[in-house]
């Protein structure tokens, strides 16, 4: 799964905002928009950040390769 499915996948399953979902990453929110729509590529430091937002709401992907 590519990082941008991930990427909505999560947002949509916690019902996030892309804006939403860029406050509690830290990130713009055109990073995330860029990211959905496989615009851009995010850098380490955003992936990890993601990874680890991840984690904190006991979301993964390599189970099912879905979000649980």
């Amino acid at each position: 799964m590519e990082f941008s499915e991930k990427l909505k996948q999560v947002r949509q399953k916690l019902d996030l905002s892309q804006e939403a979902l860029a406050r509690e990453l830290g990130v713009s929110f055109a990073t995330i928009n860029r990211c959905e729509t496989n615009k851009f590529h995010p850098s380490y430091r955003t992936i990890k950040k993601f990874d680890d937002f991840c984690i904190r709401h006991n979301i993964s992907f390599e189970n099912n390769g879905g979000a649980n």
